[in-house]
């Protein structure tokens, strides 16, 4: 089930493109752990992957900082293309500790 959606946008030859981000609801696995779903539709195709937890909340913060890593670390980041309010205010996802020094905007002020 989807829980919650935040469209991104991205500066392409003169137009502006949306770039969905839907994340899914965390749900049990196999053996007790946990799995949540997310999916990011970038210009060549959409992307979708899990993150586990050992709980549904675990699972949803570590979907939450993967795609924040996925945006921080993609060519449309460091192209300078991509935004979701305005560009160069940041994305609004955690990221690792280890991404961090990538932060831009809002971003780096909330570490």
């Amino acid at each position: 089930m989807l829980i919650a959606e935040r469209v991104m946008k991205m500066r392409a030859t003169g137009r502006t493109i949306d770039i969905p981000i839907r994340i899914f609801a965390p749900e049990r696995s196999s053996g007790g752990s946990w799995s949540c779903r997310y999916e990011i539709d970038w210009p060549d195709g959409r992307w979708t992957m899990n993150a586990g937890g050992i709980d549904s909340v675990q699972a949803l913060f570590l979907a939450l900082q993967m795609i924040g890593s996925e945006l921080y670390t993609s060519g449309y980041h460091n192209a300078g293309d991509l935004y979701f309010e305005s560009p160069g205010r940041g994305y609004g996802f955690p990221v690792a500790a280890t991404l961090r020094d990538r932060l831009v905007g809002d971003d780096k002020l909330r570490l």
